[in-house]
């Protein structure tokens, strides 16, 4: 049924439910797993400060987001080889989190996207927004939403 899971993960006590379960379902349905984290960009240096400064901050943001992803996407990893899953792991920057997993998911061909949801509520939504509800209404595949 489906074969190719897309779950988006960011270190998170929800992305780590979002990992064993999706691993679960692999497992379950024979499907692999890419495993995907979007780091948000970083925000435009304040005006004034010296150009060698910025690209120094820059640069060291974007190592720790790298190194970040990295890390993140390791744990998923091992703990899908340890159920026998078939899995990938990328990394993006991207200045619209929803946007990104919307195109992973279509980049690497998957037909299904496995994400989690802080289940905050109208208030809380409108207040922080919602990745999940937006990649729900961006994306032409199933979205299975965990809590």
């Amino acid at each position: 049924m489906y074969e190719h899971l897309l779950v988006p993960v960011d270190g998170s006590e929800l992305s780590e439910r979002a990992m064993d379960q999706s691993i679960a379902l692999a497992r379950r349905l024979n499907a692999a797993i890419t495993g995907f984290v979007a780091e948000p960009d970083t925000s435009l240096p304040a005006v004034g400060r010296h150009p060698s400064v910025v690209l120094r901050e820059h640069e060291q943001a974007e190592a720790a987001a790298a190194s970040h992803a990295r890390h993140i996407l390791a744990q998923f990893r091992a703990k899908a080889a340890e159920a026998g899953v078939t899995f990938h792991g990328h990394f993006a920057r991207a200045a619209h989190v929803d946007e990104a997993i919307v195109h992973a998911a279509e980049q690497y061909h998957c037909d299904m996207i496995v994400m989690t949801t802080h289940g905050r509520g109208a208030f809380g939504e409108m207040l922080f927004g919602s990745h999940t509800k937006s990649v729900l209404a961006r994306s032409k595949l199933p979205l299975l939403v965990l809590h």
